[in-house]
């Protein structure tokens, strides 16, 4: 499966639709579902993508499954990491012209539960390094810490996530 998307030299431009001053979170949700190949691969679906908060959803479905008929602890760290994404371009809207890269380099999972059903990953960034995203000036680099709480179908929390991301920053034209 091939993505629509071009390569481009920093995450920023493909988000060149988006107005920094009214951001539109339907089409961010549209445009962020199109990033990653393996998230539509394994039926991750992204639900919703706003300013507080972004859901990453798993379906029901066998193929998912572990050999326990547990939802397969890969498929919700993959849900977990997109959701932890998708919060950073909803919390960062904003901004996103002057994003270079946002790299994940270290993930802690708990898992809680069995995960049964359908799976909901709801994801949040730090409040404070969203403000030193927004208050950066330059080319920077700088730690983006996101965490991902995971839920069945039941609203039972059956997992936590914490990701630990890098943000590149590219100078401001």
């Amino acid at each position: 499966m091939a993505s629509d998307l071009k390569t481009s030299a920093a995450l920023g431009s493909v988000f060149e639709s988006i107005d920094p001053d009214n951001p539109d979170f339907l089409s961010l949700q549209r445009i962020v579902s199109k990033m990653v190949p393996f998230g539509t691969h394994s039926g991750a679906e992204i639900t919703e993508i706003g300013p507080q908060r972004a859901v990453v959803e798993l379906p029901d479905e066998p193929y998912i499954l572990n050999h326990l008929r547990t939802v397969h602890a890969g498929a919700q760290f993959l849900a977990a990491d997109i959701a932890g994404a998708c919060a950073f371009v909803g919390a960062l809207a904003s901004r996103l012209s002057t994003i270079d890269t946002l790299v994940l380099r270290d993930a802690r999972l708990s898992f809680r539960k069995p995960a049964l059903g359908r799976i909901r990953a709801v994801g949040v960034i730090d409040p404070n390094d969203v403000a030193a995203v927004l208050a950066a000036k330059g080319a920077q680099r700088l730690d983006v810490d996101a965490k991902a709480l995971m839920y069945d179908a039941a609203g039972v929390l059956v997992g936590k996530v914490t990701l630990d991301y890098v943000c590149t920053l590219v100078a401001e034209a």
